[in-house]
């Protein structure tokens, strides 16, 4: 069974949002192979929802919950304004994500961009020099302290670089967090 195609998280396999399970979904009351695994923002103390749910928007229907804090779709304003339908879609059917603290979701052309994954120093030099640069230039830091942040990035102990890619016109951007 192929999992549900989503616009602004293209593989949620690779990035850990959605693993293999053969847990029962709450919302479908069906085990369809995989469950979504990262936050989830509501009143209702849910878990297991599958991807086609999160998909077709009835996790949110049903459980009144949100996979990505909504007010976090361009980082507080950080980043561009998108229009409330795309917000509402990375917030209500995408797989969002779980960071070390509050995760926020890369805005850029006015859209939300896709999520390419928590990067630790070589996942994000895989994705090249422009990845890593935009990296740089969010933590803020220059020269020697770049060079002994970048070489601590690790995706799974922190600090972590949360890579994001403008559908539009390609531009790496994110942020970086750490425990």
């Amino acid at each position: 069974m192929d999992l549900p195609k989503f616009k602004y998280h293209p593989d949620p396999l690779a990035t850990g949002s959605v693993v293999a399970s053969q847990a029962t979904c709450p919302v479908c009351e069906t085990a369809r192979g995989f469950v979504y695994d990262g936050s989830i923002f509501g009143e209702a103390d849910v878990e297991n929802i599958c991807p086609w749910c999160i998909a077709d928007g009835s996790a949110h229907e049903q459980c009144e919950v949100e996979f990505t804090d909504i007010v976090d779709v361009g980082g507080y304003g950080d980043w561009d304004d998108v229009p409330l339908d795309i917000a509402e879609e990375v917030a209500y059917r995408t797989p969002g994500f779980s960071g070390w603290q509050q995760e926020r979701w890369f805005t850029h052309c006015g859209d939300a961009c896709e999520f390419l994954g928590p990067m630790g120093k070589q996942q994000l030099e895989n994705f090249g020099p422009q990845a890593v640069s935009a990296m740089r230039d969010e933590s803020g830091f220059t020269d020697e302290d770049w060079t002994e942040f970048f070489e601590s990035l690790d995706r799974d102990r922190g600090p972590t670089a949360y890579l994001f890619r403008c559908l539009h016109c390609g531009l790496f951007g994110g942020y970086t967090d750490f425990p």
